[in-house]
């Protein structure tokens, strides 16, 4: 399914059909279904902080949390609200009511790509690590630059899958078992006390790649990808759809939010993918993230 060298900046995945999504695990996932993905390149890791960095050097871009906002788009927002900033995680001080999540991440006024943790931090220890607290048109302003494209979704998860056809995992369908570090998900108990060595993000390819040669498929950040999100609909199962694609701008806006911003698909969890609170470090795993909302567990791979 894959023509891979030893270890190459892009990986080449073979067209192929698969069964994308699930039945057996969060609700947006179902229904599990048969589709057709043509064949695609992709990258082998998430970009780092080093190409953002180039990049930017490069162009002189602003990512959206350096951007001063506009009161109009946020009536009735506290001032201290409206500077350029980011949502960074903060690891509590003690065990918490884990359906309250405002208790571990926080509105950072400063926090950007360049300053992860805010005012003060830096990348310069970083440079290795999958950039974070991008939109999706800082991941989609990036790509155009290196001439490729944010993944869809289908095609993400079918590269995550490694070859792997309906396996629960990228690596098969048992858990991780003790002593045996698959991926950069939450190790301990969450959200405030995390194992040595988790509870961040790492350097990109610290874990062994799937079966295609792709790295951090699981954990470490959550990627963005080019489709509008929307809840799969069941189909007629007479027929795999060729290359499918999510809804529309509209129809992704989640009513209940305060704002009505427009949501992609993002992919494939992050560090702080806890088995306890968000069992998300799988291909099937989905969510909505708003496009103008960066964060400090999002980063991005490109395709081709």
């Amino acid at each position: 399914m894959v023509e891979l060298a030893a270890r190459t900046d892009r990986v080449h995945v073979d067209a192929a059909e698969f069964t994308m999504g699930s039945d057996t695990h969060y609700s947006e996932e179902a229904p599990a279904r048969r589709v057709y993905v043509d064949a695609f390149d992709i990258d082998a890791t998430a970009v780092t902080n080093a190409q953002y960095a180039e990049f930017v050097r490069s162009t002189g871009y602003s990512t959206v949390a350096e951007r001063p906002l506009d009161p109009a788009d946020f009536p009735g927002a506290p001032a201290e609200n409206l500077q350029p900033g980011s949502m960074v995680f903060t690891g509590t001080r003690g065990p918490v009511d884990l359906r309250h999540l405002s208790q571990w991440w926080a509105w950072t006024p400063g926090a950007s790509w360049r300053r992860p943790f805010g005012p003060g931090s830096s990348i310069d220890e970083r440079m290795n690590h999958p950039v974070v607290h991008v939109a999706f048109e800082d991941a989609e302003a990036y790509a155009a630059w290196a001439g490729r494209r944010l993944p869809t979704e289908a095609e993400w998860e079918l590269a995550a899958r490694g070859g792997l056809d309906g396996a629960r995992y990228t690596w098969g369908d048992e858990p991780e078992a003790a002593g045996v570090a698959r991926a950069n998900y939450w190790h301990g108990d969450f959200p405030w006390r995390a194992d040595p060595g988790y509870g961040s993000t790492a350097p990109v390819g610290s874990f062994a790649a799937n079966g295609l040669g792709l790295y951090d498929m699981a954990g470490n950040v959550w990627e963005w990808t080019a489709d509008w999100y929307q809840q799969p609909e069941p189909g007629d199962h007479c027929c795999a759809p060729s290359n499918p694609r999510g809804g529309t701008a509209a129809a992704s806006v989640d009513p209940r939010q305060p704002f009505s911003v427009p949501r992609k698909v993002v992919k494939g969890g992050s560090f702080l993918c806890a088995d306890s609170y968000c069992m998300r470090y799988r291909p099937s795993a989905r969510r909505p993230q708003m496009i103008d909302t960066g964060m400090s567990h999002i980063g991005f791979r490109c395709a081709g």
